[in-house]
């Protein structure tokens, strides 16, 4: 038996077996005495590696947990729908993993299931006006956020800069560092601050923008519909930022993942074709914002094959492939959809028009109730003001360090709506401007919206 064995056997024995005589005892005694200075000298040796900061929970962590622990009655906190994906897209794939094919069942291409890059090039090769490579130029991912991981970990160096537009999703800034990178960051500011603030309010400072690049400039990451604001960047803010990018030799990594949640009038511009931008843009795009199937957790990234290299190799060193049923089961529902592209049945655009009732419904309840929320022009998540409220609230009690975690916490227990804070999204020098906040998520049943509406109410009433 391994010498480390028999002292956990030892001390069980000591622990378990009162009986045994002293002279057991002592040695074994000193077997767990050895043991404790053992791990000791283990737990010194194999801590966390210093790229990964002091572990801190994230926000998505802590508030799953904080869901768990007092069980909210509504949770508009994280962004999924608690309703039914489209029926073809998980019919597709319910009988892929029972089908007569067991291959799909099986290791596929490692870059991404021939049947769905395929697929994927015929959607965005007309979108952004050139046939893309399905097996150069396009490269499948867990998720999303594998896809900015694998684009990160690519392109970043030790001592490259990367500027991050901010609010931003939270893994950017971490990413970044793990890989060495030096965020640059840049905080969206609203205009004004009005009754009726839609997300086109909040802008870039053209001249602060300018100011962050210089030669250590490797990337910049654009994330256009916004999470958490909503706010669709319109062509001309997006020429701006890619005259930057073209005059000083930068990256453009562009996260699309809420394409196609835009609202009318306004247009999705993707980056990569203005002038001059499809050989320095890499774009990431979702599937489970897509299809409305956020677990299956399936992403991907179209570039221009120079570009897409390092990816590649990130990723065959990462997880090698993706899930071959779902990568399938995508494809398939791609297909459906291509076939109905020019109908109004095109789940790429009659998810938009489902969610702008549910998007005036919430924003509506929150202004009813002592919030001032930011309409948003895409995505479906909506921002809100809640400081008329603090009259209400007493957060004193709540030990957290930022405003916008007391009060979201606090309002969970007393209202029993869950919210995220967006300080979250933010460096640590500009947390404040996320403090007077709360990001709601309106893809929900329309019985759970009206939910939050009269527990809106209740608890308002409570507080005259």
């Amino acid at each position: 038996m391994p010498p480390n064995l028999w002292r956990h056997v030892l001390c069980a024995a000591v622990r378990v077996h009162t009986h045994s005589t002293v002279t057991t005892g002592f040695v074994a005694e000193n077997i767990c005495a050895k043991k404790v200075r053992f791990s000791s000298t283990m737990t010194s040796k194999f801590k966390l590696p210093e790229r990964y900061g002091a572990g801190e929970k994230s926000v998505w962590v802590e508030y799953i947990q904080l869901a768990a622990d007092y069980k909210p009655a509504v949770n508009l906190g994280q962004g999924f729908p608690d309703y039914p994906a489209p029926e073809h897209v998980t019919k597709a794939l319910s009988e892929i993993t029972v089908g007569e094919n067991p291959l799909l069942n099986q290791y596929t291409r490692g870059f991404g299931h021939p049947r769905l890059v395929q697929n994927l090039a015929k959607v965005y090769s007309p979108l952004i006006g050139r046939e893309l490579d399905p097996f150069n130029e396009i490269l499948v991912t867990h998720g999303a956020y594998e896809a900015l991981f694998s684009a990160i970990f690519g392109h970043i160096d030790t001592g490259d800069e990367v500027i991050v537009i901010e609010p931003f999703f939270d893994c950017y800034d971490f990413m970044i560092k793990s890989a060495g990178g030096i965020p640059k960051f840049i905080a969206l500011k609203p205009k004004s601050k009005s009754e009726n603030m839609t997300s086109a309010d909040w802008v870039l400072d053209e001249k602060e923008l300018a100011s962050l690049f210089s030669s250590r400039t490797k990337m910049l990451i654009l994330n256009t519909p916004h999470n958490p604001l909503g706010k669709v960047f319109t062509r001309q803010e997006l020429q701006t930022i890619a005259d930057l990018c073209n005059k000083h030799d930068v990256i453009c990594l562009s996260d699309e993942v809420y394409e196609w949640m835009v609202y009318e009038p306004n247009k999705h511009v993707r980056i990569a074709t203005l002038p001059g931008m499809w050989e320095r843009t890499i774009t990431v795009g979702s599937a489970g914002k897509t299809f409305s199937v956020t677990g299956w957790k399936t992403g991907w990234a179209y570039a221009p094959a120079a570009l897409m290299r390092n990816l590649q190799v990130v990723h065959q060193n990462c997880v090698y492939t993706c899930n071959t049923p779902i990568q399938e089961a995508v494809a398939r529902s791609f297909e459906y959809e291509l076939a109905r592209y020019n109908s109004p049945d095109c789940y790429f655009f009659s998810l938009a028009r489902e969610l702008i009732s549910k998007r005036d419904y919430l924003a509506k309840v929150l202004r009813e109730n002592g919030f001032n929320p930011t309409v948003p022009e895409g995505g479906y998540f909506i921002v809100a003001d809640w400081t008329n409220l603090e009259s209400k609230i007493d957060l004193k009690d709540e030990p957290d360090k930022y405003k916008d975690y007391k009060f979201t916490k606090k309002f969970a227990k007393e209202a029993g709506v869950l919210t995220i804070p967006p300080s979250a999204f933010y460096s640590e020098g500009h947390k404040h401007l996320g403090e007077n906040f709360a990001r709601f998520c309106f893809i929900k049943k329309d019985e759970n919206l009206e939910l939050t509406e009269k527990l809106l109410k209740e608890w308002n009433a409570k507080k005259k």
